[in-house]
């Protein structure tokens, strides 16, 4: 398990290229029959990923989590960006095709993860952070989600929203989490920017192809950085800063999220004449 520590913006005015990539951004996530988590300071969240393709994966505890099984204290939200797998919670399976999200409340004890054709192997991308409460083991498929249409093709960043754990789906203690599909032709997620102070949030881009990047744009609305990202790589967001990009074509990214609230729309905008 990876550490990543909290930053104060004004050091992080001064990272240069290799510093911002190593606090922020995570490269290496989906590794064969590996698990691969990072742990923030910032919410004490755990974002990574689980791909089984020879064998099963267990999801064991960890010494930094000082807890007898991972979900002692932790809720958790799964979603499968690759081929069809399944997840046995305490021994119940769940087949889990690709944009299928399973929540998994706190105080499951046994998580197995596998795939159903090893030849395409599913590509589990999890987010879990601390729970005070229990909530009900619950699966949604992407036409469950709550579906939510954003931008213009005039400003190329029409994209839709799938809202999958959140105030008005699956029930959670803090975690809110959900995916966007940017549509063909378009390039921009989440611009105009904004920044909420109450969450950190975590982006996890994928269906993007191998040979095409995209460059997030991160920093305070005054001071903005960027970093050039690839498939299946995340980005970590303080709460202090702005979470965007532009890509040389169209992908998706999973969001997840924690903190004071679980609303949505709690942010602070940013307006385009503000960014810098």
């Amino acid at each position: 398990m990876e550490i990543k520590y909290a930053a104060h913006p004004e050091d992080v005015k001064s990272y240069g290229t290799n510093r911002l990539r190593s606090a922020f951004l995570s490269t290496n996530l989906l590794v064969e029959d590996e698990i691969r988590l990072v742990y923030t300071h910032y919410d004490r969240f755990v974002y990574g990923g689980i791909k089984p393709v020879g064998k099963t994966l267990t999801l064991g505890t960890y010494d930094e989590l000082k807890s007898d099984f991972f979900l002692q204290r932790r809720e958790m939200g799964v979603i499968n960006v690759g081929g069809s797998g399944v997840i046995r919670v305490d021994g119940q399976a769940h087949v889990m095709d690709k944009y299928d999200v399973l929540y998994v409340g706190r105080g499951a004890q046994e998580l197995v993860f596998e795939s159903q054709l090893p030849g395409q192997p599913a590509l589990f991308y999890l987010n879990s952070c601390p729970a005070h409460q229990t909530f009900p083991t619950v699966k949604n498929s992407r036409a469950q989600a709550n579906k939510v249409e954003l931008g213009d093709q005039l400003t190329i960043n029409k994209r839709t929203l799938y809202q999958y754990i959140h105030e008005n789906g699956i029930a959670s203690a803090q975690l809110v989490m959900g995916y966007t599909e940017l549509a063909p032709g378009n390039a921009w997620n989440t611009f105009p920017p904004h920044t909420h102070d109450r969450r950190m949030e975590v982006y996890f881009y994928f269906d993007l192809p191998e040979d095409q990047i995209v460059v997030h744009f991160m920093g305070q609305p005054d001071e903005s950085r960027h970093l050039a990202v690839h498939n299946h790589q995340a980005v970590l967001s303080p709460p202090w800063s702005i979470h965007s990009g532009a890509g040389t074509s169209a992908y998706c990214f999973v969001w997840g999220m924690a903190g004071e609230n679980k609303a949505f729309t709690d942010m602070d905008g940013i307006s385009l004449l503000e960014f810098r």
